[in-house]
């Protein structure tokens, strides 16, 4: 079996700033957070060999975790309603702008997805 190449801070920091760029999104302006959340991305990959939702727990399979693989299939819904994702890593636009702060927003993630 290949060993995968590990990222660094660096790779996975392009990695975020470019799902932004591509999908209009803006990061989050705390930067001491946002390289927390870097950070997470970061070992995840390093641990499961993908960019993992940094916030939730993980099979540590790809099939399994498709829905939090970042940007999670509940960023989308979680940014039209709230403005965030759940982890705070994108916002949109307009609830930068705003100038609020993120905050905890309900788990879209159903229970039955969750490892035990």
């Amino acid at each position: 079996m290949p060993r995968r190449r590990t990222k660094s801070y660096e790779d996975a920091e392009q990695f975020v700033h470019a799902v932004a760029r591509h999908n209009g999104w803006e990061l989050n302006p705390d930067s001491r957070f946002l390289q927390f959340l870097i950070e997470g991305l970061r070992d995840n990959y390093n641990r499961y060999g993908f960019y993992m939702c940094p916030c939730r727990d993980s099979w540590g399979d790809p099939e399994e975790d498709a829905d939090i693989r970042c940007p999670c299939v509940y960023n989308e819904p979680d940014q039209r309603d709230y403005g965030h994702c759940y982890c705070g890593l994108f916002l949109t636009r307009s609830f930068k702008e705003s100038g609020e702060s993120v905050n905890q927003i309900p788990e879209r993630r159903p229970q039955e997805f969750f490892p035990d």
